[in-house]
C-alpha cells in the first residue's frame, strides 16, 4: 500500500513541477513525507518483489513448484490439485507483478527520465536495465495468463478499466523493445544499487540476450511470429549469451529479515511442515541415478534413500523425503535465469538449424546438464552423461523431449519454469493429482477481481483465448 501512495504521489509531484516554481517546491517539501522517490529505490523496490514472487512458496501467491510437480503437499492439497481460487492465486500473483513490479518499475522510468542530474549516456544504461526487468515480467505475465492489459495498462488516470491485448501482438512488442534495450547498455547504470550485477553492464547484456533467446524460443512454433522468432534468436547468440553459471541472473539474500529468501521464511521462520518433494520428480531422478539428489533433497529417510510423496495426495511429512537444507538457507540466491537454461534453449535452436546445426545440439543439451551439476555441486556428470537413457544419441523421445526433460530437471527450486518446460516440450511423465485427478494446468485463470470490475474487457479476453479455463493453451503452447 504504501508503494502504491508513493507512486501516486510520484506522478503528481512530476506534473505539478511543470506548473509551479522549484524554488517555491523546495520551500514548500516536508523532508519527512517524501513527494519524489528515487529511481534507484523503485528499482530495487522492483527487483526484490519480482524476485521474491517467483521464488517464493507460500501457496497464496506462488504454487508453482507444485505445476511443475517438484513438489506436492502435506496436511492442505488444494493447491497440489489445482485448485487455484480457494485462496485467490491468480489475483494474488496478478497484482503483485502488476503493482509492486511493472508500476515501480515504470515509475523509476520516469523518475529517471526527470532526473537532471544524471547523465545522458547512464540515464540510458538506467533504463535499458529497467526494460530488461520490464520486458521479463511482461513476458512471464503472458506466458502465464494469455491475452492480459498491456497498452492501457498501468495508466490508471486515463484507464480505469483496461482493454486486454492479444497475446501474440504483445510478444512481439516485447521481442523489439528488448532488442532496442540491449545496445543502450553503455556504463554502470544503476551501479552499486543494482542488487542483480552491482551495475556490469557485459553481465546485463548477457541477461538481455539470454531472455531474448529464450521468448525467441517460445514463439518459434507461431507461424505469426516465425520470423521474429528466428531473428531474435540469431541477435541473442550473435550478441552473446551466458556462458558461465557466473552469469547467473540472481539476487542473493542476506540473513537477516527482512532480506532473507522468502523459500525460508515460509517454512522454517513460520514453522511450517506443508511440502514433501513429489514423486514425479523422485521417481524420474531415482531411475537415473541422478547425482544431484542429495543436493536436490535431504536424506531424511536415510542414506542416499529417496522416497517422493504421491503427487496431490494427503502426505504424511515424515514419510517422505524432504527437501534439502540448502533450499531453506536464509541466505540462498534466487535465480530468474541461469546458464544451464540457456544452454537448452541453445541445443533447442541448434535442431532448429537456427543457431549451429542439429549436429551440435548434443554438445549444448551435454553443457546445460554438466551447468546444472556444477551449480548444485553434484559430482560424476561424465558418468551420467554416458547412460543410455541421458546420452543425446540414445535417449528416448525426440528431441523436444530429450532436452525438455533434461530441462525440466534441471530447473529444480525454480517451479516456474519447471512448469514452463512442460508446457513448452510436453514431457512425458506427469501425475495426475490423487484427489482431484483434474489435468495439469496449462494457463492460470484470470482473477475474480477482473470478472467482477472489469466484465466487459474480461468477457472479451476469455473469448478471444478460448474460454478462460485452466486448460486453455496460451498461444505458444502449440502441441
Amino acid at each position: 500500500m504504501k508503494k502504491i501512495i508513493l507512486t501516486t504521489i510520484t506522478i503528481f509531484a512530476l506534473m505539478a513541477s511543470c506548473q509551479s516554481d522549484d524554488q517555491y517546491e523546495n520551500k514548500n517539501r516536508d523532508p519527512k513525507n517524501p513527494t519524489q522517490v528515487s529511481s534507484e529505490f523503485l528499482f530495487n523496490a522492483a527487483t526484490k518483489s519480482l524476485f521474491d514472487q517467483m521464488t517464493s512458496t507460500n501457496v497464496n501467491v506462488n504454487i508453482f513448484r507444485m505445476l511443475g510437480q517438484h513438489w506436492t503437499e502435506t496436511t492442505y492439497v488444494d493447491e497440489a490439485n489445482y485448485d487455484f481460487n480457494t485462496r485467490n492465486i491468480p489475483q494474488n500473483h496478478w497484482s503483485e507483478i502488476y503493482r509492486d513490479v511493472l508500476l515501480d518499475l515504470a515509475t523509476a522510468k520516469i523518475n529517471n527520465d526527470a532526473d537532471p542530474t544524471v547523465p545522458a549516456a547512464t540515464k540510458k544504461t538506467k533504463n535499458a536495465q529497467i526494460e530488461i526487468l520490464t520486458v521479463y515480467a511482461w513476458a512471464q505475465m503472458v506466458e502465464t495468463y494469455g491475452d492480459i492489459p498491456y497498452s492501457q495498462a498501468l495508466n490508471a488516470g486515463t484507464y480505469v478499466l483496461p482493454k486486454y491485448d492479444d497475446a501474440a501482438t504483445i510478444y512481439g512488442d516485447l521481442l523489439a523493445r528488448l532488442t532496442a534495450a540491449i545496445p543502450n547498455l553503455s556504463d554502470d547504470g544503476f551501479g552499486a544499487a543494482d542488487n542483480i550485477y552491482a551495475g556490469n553492464n557485459a553481465n546485463w547484456k548477457k541477461f538481455g540476450n539470454s531472455l531474448l533467446l529464450r521468448m525467441g524460443l517460445r514463439v518459434a512454433d507461431v507461424p505469426a511470429l516465425a520470423a521474429k522468432s528466428t531473428t531474435a534468436i540469431k541477435a541473442a547468440v550473435t550478441g552473446g549469451v551466458f556462458t558461465s553459471n557466473a552469469d547467473n541472473a540472481s539476487l542473493t539474500y542476506s540473513n537477516a529479515t527482512p532480506n532473507t529468501n522468502p523459500v525460508w521464511v515460509d517454512l522454517v521462520q513460520s514453522g511450517r511442515s506443508d511440502f514433501v518433494v513429489a514423486n514425479t520428480l523422485v521417481d524420474k531422478m531415482n531411475t537415473l541415478s541422478d547425482p544431484r539428489r542429495p543436493f536436490y533433497f535431504d536424506q531424511n529417510k536415510g542414506t542416499g534413500v529417496y522416497v517422493g510423496g504421491p503427487y496431490g495426495d494427503n502426505n504424511s511429512f515424515t514419510a517422505y523425503t524432504h527437501v534439502s537444507d540448502r533450499i531453506i538457507d536464509p541466505t540462498n540466491p534466487a535465480c530468474l535465469m541461469d546458464y544451464s537454461e540457456v544452454c537448452f534453449y541453445l541445443a533447442d535452436a541448434a535442431e532448429r538449424s537456427i543457431s549451429g546445426t542439429p549436429a551440435s545440439a548434443a554438445g549444448f543439451y551435454n553443457n546445460g546438464i554438466t551447468a546444472s551439476f556444477a551449480y548444485w555441486g553434484a559430482p560424476n556428470v561424465a558418468t551420467y552423461l554416458a547412460q543410455p537413457n541421458v546420452n543425446y544419441a540414445t535417449a528416448p523421445g525426440t528431441y523436444k523431449v530429450k532436452i525438455g526433460t533434461q530441462l525440466w530437471l534441471a530447473m529444480y527450486n525454480r517451479g516456474y519454469e519447471a512448469w514452463t518446460a512442460w508446457r513448452t516440450y510436453d514431457i512425458p511423465g506427469f501425475n495426475l493429482p490423487a484427489v482431484s485427478d483434474l489435468p495439469v494446468p496449462t494457463r492460470y485463470t484470470y482473477p475474480v477481481n477482473e470478472q467482477n470490475l472489469n466484465k466487459t474487457n474480461y468477457t472479451a479476453a476469455s473469448s478471444a483465448i478460448g474460454g478462460d479455463k485452466q486448460t486453455t493453451k496460451v498461444f505458444w503452447d502449440k502441441f
